[in-house]
């Protein structure tokens, strides 16, 4: 059993999905997202570099999926971030967080194996 988060050894979110999110989280608006670190992709939205693609993988994710990542803006991250829970994290599934680690070819996580982590975030 693990009793670190599940997401040091994943990553697979910040490479499956568009991180994209209201513009007034970018530091030039009051918000903690760097301004560099975004691209606008509509007059309100802006989204992570990188993740606005086919393949994607947001600028801010460093190592590599499913062995050991950080995100280097960890404390300044958006909203869609913050909110995004590992399955189980929460005593909930999340089906997101399956499909991307799927995409990866990582086994769903099991709220067994974790139970150390979930009971400290509790």
């Amino acid at each position: 059993m693990s009793e670190a988060s599940p997401c040091l050894n994943c990553g697979a979110c910040c490479s499956y999905f568009r991180v994209s999110f209201f513009w007034g989280e970018c530091a030039s608006s009051g918000g903690t997202v760097p301004d560099d670190l975004v691209q606008s992709i509509n007059p309100t939205r802006v989204a992570m570099l990188g993740t606005d693609c086919k393949s994607p993988r947001c600028i801010a994710l460093e190592g590599e999926v499913g062995e050991r990542v950080s995100c280097t803006i960890y404390q300044q991250r958006s909203s869609p971030c913050r909110e995004f829970e590992a399955s189980w994290a929460d005593g909930q599934h999340n089906s997101d967080c399956d499909a991307a680690r799927a995409a990866f070819g990582l086994a769903p996580l099991d709220p067994i194996d974790h139970e150390p982590w979930f009971e400290k975030s509790a």
